[in-house]
């Protein structure tokens, strides 16, 4: 992670809260692993904080952004507890263990982690499953592509990321089966200037549809502009960043998952669980279509989310073969909640390294 190893605070105080002391489990803290205001992962987040302002009258919030994945986030979450906040939103992927240490310290404290499915006596994770949205829009960049190659940027080799291009490929591949997706892994969540480089070379090799999962789109999607190709949104709906280039997006919104936890730790109900939510619970929101996607094809995927939704559609179910023909869900299974979330490779059609 190239990051500062300065943290930068967001102090989230309301007048009333200055005057009253608040209880313990209204003072909520909030960890970002980028700037809050990157338009993307940690806005989404960053978003989710505000919804639980606005709908928990009471409670308060604090928000540290730009903290690594280090021993650095451990020390950002002893301050947190410090100045008596009982409960804590650990934002990123690589938090997970510091979380697990912390609490252990502290059995008063209760730390939600997005994502992983460790989980200890006051350390849950919650996530919402964006794969079936990736799977839909690659059934969207499949219609749009004219060359029959798409593009992948990611930050790291992480499950997370592994099961993001795996879905947006194998939903290509249900509409053309001869289509392939090169991945680029960027070695960090904010890269700017590999995101352009990758971009242009993706544009030079004739991939015409970028789908991602970087802390913020909106380089990506603009160079894409630029070079006339088309690309998929992520995290937050972007479609107004780069008009000409966005085919549609898979957004979250994580403010009634985040509402929903906070009661249970309230009323005394909360246990460390894995929660999760999806696109029918409506954490994970498929973005409007671009211009470019005609009206049939917008129809075709609106019909293909609702039976996803109705649990008609499993996008997780095989044939679902790797990269070097080996099979790993045969026709008829389909893949566990710990297969899904302990994915390390890629399905046959992809280009690139699983490390």
């Amino acid at each position: 992670m190239k990051f500062p190893a300065r943290f930068a605070a967001l102090a989230l105080f309301g007048a009333a809260a200055l005057a009253t002391p608040a209880k313990a489990e209204d003072k909520v803290g909030f960890i970002y692993v980028g700037p809050a205001a990157d338009y993307g992962y940690n806005t989404s987040m960053d978003l989710g904080r505000q919804y639980v302002e606005k709908h928990m009258p009471g409670v308060t919030t604090t928000a540290f952004e730009l903290i690594p994945e280090t021993a650095e986030v451990e020390r950002v979450m002893e301050r947190l507890i410090a100045s008596g906040h009982k409960i804590i939103f650990a934002t990123s992927y690589g938090y997970l263990d510091y979380a697990i240490k912390v609490g252990e310290k502290h059995p008063d404290v209760t730390i939600l982690h997005a994502g992983g499915l460790k989980t200890s006596k006051n350390v849950g994770t919650y996530w919402a499953d964006s794969d079936a949205g990736m799977y839909l829009a690659g059934v969207t960049a499949a219609h749009v592509s004219k060359s029959g190659k798409l593009g992948f940027q990611g930050g790291f080799q992480i499950p997370q990321l592994m099961r993001s291009v795996n879905a947006f490929t194998l939903g290509a591949q249900s509409v053309n089966p001869k289509i392939t997706t090169t991945v680029v892994w960027n070695g960090g969540w904010w890269e700017p200037q590999k995101e352009t480089e990758a971009t242009n070379a993706f544009a030079d090799l004739g991939i015409d549809v970028i789908a991602e999962q970087v802390d913020s789109p909106i380089t990506i999607a603009q160079a894409a502009e630029k070079r006339g190709i088309f690309m998929i949104g992520k995290d937050v709906d972007i479609h107004d960043r780069a008009p000409k280039a966005i085919i549609t997006g898979v957004s979250w919104d994580w403010g009634p998952m985040m509402v929903e936890e906070i009661k249970e730790i309230k009323a005394g109900t909360w246990k460390p669980t894995n929660m999760r939510g999806d696109l029918a619970s409506g954490n994970v929101v498929l973005d409007p279509f671009g211009s470019a996607v005609p009206a049939d094809v917008q129809k075709e995927v609106l019909k293909l989310k609702a039976a996803i939704i109705a649990g008609k559609k499993s996008i997780w179910e095989g044939p679902i073969t790797k990269q070097d023909g080996t099979v790993v869900v045969p026709a008829g299974e389909k893949l566990s909640m710990k297969q899904v979330e302990t994915m390390d490779y890629l399905v046959k059609g992809i280009t690139g390294s699983t490390k």
